[in-house]
């Protein structure tokens, strides 16, 4: 008689999914890491002060700040795109090794510390920079302008944006746009009806995660733009001059900041949650 194979139990979903079971003792660190970053988060907001909030987020300093934010990370997040789109799709359909230096480099802001980012910024586009000093001779300053905001943002948010649409490219073998191609579709068609349509969650997701990164930048933007109030001071450096005057301020505005996180990954969850079969 043949002998039943061993099968590893699983669990059944109401919707009739089947589930597959995790070691009993995973969740004992899973939830201690959440504990990790949830508790500070909730320790931050028992701080603050109710009765003065709505004043607090809503001051001057406080609107000019994040109206400064806002539209410096929506125009980084733009330029991250037109720049960062095709980097993405180079690295993912290239095998030259030249390449994947490229990439590397291209990558590196994402284990940079931000100041050293600035300072690189500062290197080449200040006053005195490689290429500063040329702009600056035909009156062009950038250094400690919104231009610079924005620079610095793009410098740390792109490889974030790069990072996602390659993930989602590299998902697939290239197949369909091989067969567009010998249907007779150019380089370019191929490339606005057959890739951008399989890069389009990658683009998403990358698109909000780049976001996100770029409202919340600090350390390149004080670097290389300085802290001018209603020219470079972003949200994330009033929060930083604000805590040693008026800490209640710089909680108010950091919790902000928060809730903007939130909106941004409960986004990116929705849009790049996976499908059970």
């Amino acid at each position: 008689m043949r002998q039943p194979e061993h099968t590893t139990p699983t669990t059944r979903t109401s919707r009739g999914h089947q589930r597959t079971p995790v070691p009993w003792w995973l969740p004992v660190p899973a939830v201690l890491g959440g504990l990790f970053v949830v508790v500070p988060v909730a320790a931050m907001v028992g701080r603050v002060d109710w009765s003065s909030f709505v004043a607090l987020v809503t001051s001057p300093a406080s609107t000019t700040a994040l109206g400064l934010s806002l539209g410096t990370a929506a125009a980084a997040t733009g330029v991250s795109f037109v720049l960062g789109y095709p980097l993405a799709v180079l690295f993912a359909r290239s095998t030259s090794r030249w390449v994947g230096v490229l990439r590397a480099l291209v990558l590196l802001p994402l284990v940079l510390p931000p100041v050293v980012g600035g300072l690189a910024l500062l290197a080449a586009f200040g006053r005195l920079g490689v290429l500063g000093a040329f702009l600056d001779e035909h009156g062009l300053r950038i250094a400690f302008t919104t231009t610079a905001v924005v620079m610095a943002q793009v410098f740390v948010a792109m490889p974030f944006l790069v990072s996602s649409i390659e993930g989602a490219l590299r998902t697939g073998d290239g197949r369909a746009e091989r067969v567009a191609a010998t249907l007779g579709a150019g380089p370019t068609r191929t490339f606005l009806t057959v890739t951008t349509p399989r890069a389009l969650p990658g683009i998403t997701s990358g698109l909000v995660l780049c976001g996100a990164r770029a409202l919340g930048e600090f350390g390149a933007t004080l670097t290389f733009a300085g802290s001018l109030q209603g020219v470079t001071r972003t949200l994330p450096l009033e929060v930083y001059l604000q805590r040693e005057v008026d800490p209640d301020t710089a909680v108010a505005l950091a919790l902000v900041l928060v809730v903007v996180a939130l909106v941004v990954i409960g986004t990116t969850t929705v849009r790049t949650r996976p499908v059970t079969t």
